[in-house]
C-alpha cells in the first residue's frame, strides 16, 4: 500500500512526534503521583534517560511507544515504505533499550517498562488497575 501523503508531508508529520511528555507517560506520572510516589523526569545521569526515576525505590521506569521500540503487539507493524531504514532504526532502538537496561541493572537499579498498548483503548478502571499493580511492585522493592 502506498502512502497517502507526500514524502515531505510524512517527514514533517514524523518529526512532530515528541519523545517526552507523551500521553502514555503523562497518564503513568499522574497516576503514580496521585498514589504518593515522587520521581524525577528524564534523568540524564542514568543510562537511557528513563522517563521516570524513583530514587527511593532505586527504580527506573520507561514508558515505551510500541512502534518506536518495536513491541511485539497489535499496535506494531513493520512499515511498508522504506523498510530497510525502519528495520535498522527499530532494531537499533531495541538493542539500545537492552543495553540501557543491562547498564542500569549493573548499577543496582530495577528497571520497569510500561508499553503504550497497556494504556491505549483501556478504560479508566483498567488503567487504574495497571497503575495499582505498578505501585504494588514499587512498594515491594522496599521490603
Amino acid at each position: 500500500m502506498t502512502d497517502i501523503v507526500s514524502p515531505a508531508k510524512r517527514s514533517e508529520m514524523m518529526s512532530g512526534i515528541k519523545g517526552k511528555d507523551t500521553k502514555p507517560e503523562l497518564i503513568i506520572r499522574k497516576g503514580l503521583h496521585k498514589r504518593g510516589f515522587r520521581f524525577r523526569l528524564h534523568d540524564k545521569r542514568l543510562p537511557g534517560k528513563p522517563d521516570l526515576v524513583l530514587p527511593k525505590y532505586r527504580t527506573a521506569i520507561f514508558v515505551n511507544g510500541c512502534f518506536w521500540h518495536g513491541h511485539n503487539c497489535q499496535l506494531f507493524k513493520w512499515p511498508k515504505s522504506n523498510p530497510d531504514f525502519w528495520r535498522e532504526k527499530i532494531t537499533t532502538t531495541r538493542k539500545r533499550d537492552e543495553q540501557n537496561q543491562r547498564e542500569l541493572t549493573a548499577l543496582g537499579w530495577k528497571v520497569l517498562a510500561v508499553w503504550e498498548c497497556d494504556l491505549r483503548g483501556k478504560s479508566e478502571t483498567e488503567i487504574d488497575r495497571l497503575i495499582d499493580r505498578l505501585a504494588k511492585t514499587l512498594k515491594s522493592f522496599l521490603t
